[in-house]
């Protein structure tokens, strides 16, 4: 993995340069026909799906919450309002996440956010040595060392993914 200072891009790559991070960036071309981002990102990068997350954007009890799961499974919404000591959780709007993160539906980071927003990584990210979210820009993905992103976002590592 590269220690160099990558250009900032997007403010997911300045939070990451800023923090001293360290991170690889990967970039491929978007296909707007594909009908998911995620499996797209792992396709185009040659990468696992299980090492590829999405960022999802959900609401616990009101609150807007960040939900950091593989991209080869789905989110768990109980088991989400249960790492955050809630009752309910739904998925956000999504052009209130667009708003609220500062970045669009496909591209949302967990970095860099416009509103840092409480985030939730599931625990399957430390099986692996580095995982890849999105940069804030679809066709841009960061690979990051699971412990680097927990600790930037200030994240609760639990099982809230299903396979």
């Amino acid at each position: 993995m590269a220690k160099k200072k990558a250009p900032a891009g997007t403010p997911a790559i300045a939070a990451l340069n800023s923090a001293r991070a360290q991170f690889t960036v990967h970039s491929y071309e978007h296909d707007p026909a594909h009908p998911s981002y995620g499996e797209e990102a792992a396709q185009a990068m040659g990468v696992s799906p299980d090492r590829v997350f999405k960022t999802l954007v959900a609401e616990v009890d009101g609150v807007l919450t960040v939900a950091v799961v593989p991209v080869s499974g789905s989110l768990d919404l109980k088991a989400l309002a249960t790492a955050v000591s809630g009752k309910r959780a739904a998925m956000a709007d999504p052009a209130l996440a667009e708003r609220t993160t500062g970045y669009v539906r496909g591209g949302i980071s967990p970095l860099g956010q416009r509103k840092r927003l409480r985030t939730v990584v599931d625990e399957s990210a430390g099986a692996h040595a580095t995982i890849c979210v999105s940069a804030g820009r679809r066709g841009l993905e960061v690979e990051l060392p699971p412990a680097t992103l927990a600790t930037l976002t200030d994240a609760t590592v639990a099982p809230i993914a299903r396979a």
